[in-house]
């Protein structure tokens, strides 16, 4: 016998609450029972969709951060300072910069929980990425040679190190410097 469907009424009124909370009280600050105060539901209802806190702010991320693919345009660079650009503006420009780090850290010790976010929305991204670099390795633009894992790690590195320390500013340039930097080691010579 199968159960009730679930409610997305509920759904989104809980992520809506949740995400105003972050923006106003960050990670921290965040609880459950705030979250349902401000959605007007039952703690009991939220339970059932999110196990934790955790659980609730991982599939925030997954939309601050969206699951916009990198294109591939036939321009290796241009699609990747868009993709970069679009991180930069993600973890600037919403409560994305404050949450991750909090995140970050619980994540160490939830592994499936740290799985499901690399799954939901950290994977799917690389791939669009390493698809697009695939492209351009068989364009003759960048070396066949090239350890396609290191580079989607390299491109993202400067902008999450940004993020997680808070050291340095954010600017869209920012994305434009990672992708040229990464670009002048992978370039097939002329």
């Amino acid at each position: 016998m199968p159960g009730r469907a679930r409610d997305e009424r509920i759904d989104t009124a809980v992520l809506a609450a949740a995400r105003a909370l972050l923006d106003a009280k960050g990670y921290a600050g965040l609880t459950i029972g705030q979250v349902a105060a401000e959605a007007g539901i039952h703690r009991p209802a939220i339970y059932r969709r999110w196990p934790s806190k955790r659980h609730l702010v991982v599939d925030i991320v997954a939309d601050l951060l969206g699951l916009e693919p990198t294109p591939d345009t036939g321009e290796l660079r241009e699609d990747l300072i868009r993709s970069m650009r679009d991180l930069v503006g993600a973890v600037r420009d919403t409560s994305l910069g404050r949450v991750l780090p909090a995140l970050v850290a619980d994540l160490a010790a939830d592994p499936a929980l740290r799985e499901q976010l690399w799954s939901s929305v950290f994977g799917p991204r690389r791939d669009t990425t390493a698809h697009a670099l695939r492209a351009a390795i068989e364009r003759g633009e960048i070396r066949p040679d090239i350890d396609i894992d290191f580079v989607l790690d390299a491109v993202a590195a400067p902008i999450y190190f940004r993020a997680l320390f808070g050291h340095l500013p954010l600017p869209d340039e920012l994305a434009d410097q990672s992708v040229d930097t990464v670009l002048r080691a992978i370039r097939r010579a002329p």
